[in-house]
């Protein structure tokens, strides 16, 4: 305990979050780092990394939390709608600061600041959004934004002499200019680049997310995992994901159920198919088509092994036309 004024940070590892975190820290004040990952940030593995190698280099504490199924509920369904795809961006982030709300009543803090720059990102800052975000949240003037302060009202942490407002900055719009000036300034070179994100606005990604959603209730990480992962196709009931390559292939084996059936071609290169839902002799068969069309059999008709544990059964099939494949292609 150093009796210092507590903050929690939202904090991605990107490079707008360890600026902000450097400028509230910089005020003689204790941050504390909180991720909070989802299974929907295209680079969640090396995201967490960066965001453990950034904390160490500030030397300040990290608390990474995974997206429970409250989380799910606010994509399937947003109070605030979509963006451009799936992306419920007002409704995450309001899912995002009411959990730093949480962890900072856990440890005494007193505020609670962001990397967020306002004019940055279309949904969620501008200043509406802000002010929506802030309300629903009970954290109205309560949230900092160190990058963005000076061209945003005052808010509690400023106007209690926390934080000395003249030394936030008024950066505003999409250019980076500013932050890679600062990173040099505060001799910070070892942060994540802004590239990939969120693969709900990516609109191939967001299709799989709906059409899992309107076939099943309950949704699992291994669920959102296998989106991931190959080529999709919606078979009636039935969902049929095929591989795309050797690791893709391993990947499918690894994040199967129990019940799925695995498809593929002896004896020449071939992707793993699984089939998910009833096992219908149609289903089977339209699985087995998609898996001869992949595979590098050339012959007019091809043998298919599958099963449930192995692909010990055979089913001989002439391979997907094109015109089936985009039909079912989700």
């Amino acid at each position: 305990m150093t009796g210092k004024i507590k903050a929690v940070c939202l904090f991605s590892g990107g490079l707008d979050s360890v600026l902000a975190a450097k400028i509230v820290q910089n005020e003689n004040i204790d941050v504390f780092a909180l991720m909070i990952s989802t299974p929907f940030y295209e680079r969640s593995k090396t995201a967490k990394i960066s965001a453990e190698k950034s904390a160490q280099y500030l030397n300040i504490p990290l608390k990474v939390i995974s997206a429970d199924k409250e989380y799910l509920k606010i994509i399937r369904n947003p109070k605030h709608g979509h963006g451009s795809a799936m992306n419920p961006c007002i409704d995450c982030r309001l899912y995002m600061l009411k959990k730093a709300k949480k962890y900072a009543k856990q440890i005494r803090a007193k505020f609670i600041f962001t990397g967020e720059v306002l004019g940055q990102r279309p949904m969620t800052q501008h200043m509406k959004a802000l002010k929506i975000i802030e309300k629903e949240s009970a954290l109205e003037n309560k949230v900092l934004r160190p990058l963005s302060a000076g061209s945003l009202p005052k808010t509690e942490p400023e106007k209690k002499g926390w934080i000395n407002r003249n030394n936030l900055f008024s950066i505003t719009g999409r250019s980076r200019k500013l932050q890679m000036s600062l990173a040099k300034k505060f001799k910070i070179d070892d942060f994540q680049s802004p590239g990939g994100g969120c693969l709900l606005t990516c609109k191939e990604f967001a299709s799989k997310v709906s059409d899992l959603f309107r076939h099943k209730n309950r949704i699992t990480e291994k669920d959102i995992d296998l989106l991931k992962t190959g080529r999709h196709f919606r078979f009636r009931r039935n969902k049929i994901i095929v591989g795309i390559d050797e690791p893709g292939n391993k990947r499918l084996l690894n994040l199967k159920n129990k019940t799925d059936y695995i498809f593929e071609v002896p004896d020449c290169g071939s992707p793993t198919t699984i089939l998910q839902g009833k096992k219908t002799r149609d289903a089977i068969k339209t699985a087995a088509s998609l898996t001869a069309r992949y595979s590098d059999a050339k012959t007019p008709k091809i043998r298919v092994l599958y099963g449930m544990k192995k692909p010990v059964r055979a089913v001989t099939v002439a391979p997907a036309a094109q015109k089936q494949i985009d039909k079912m292609r989700i």
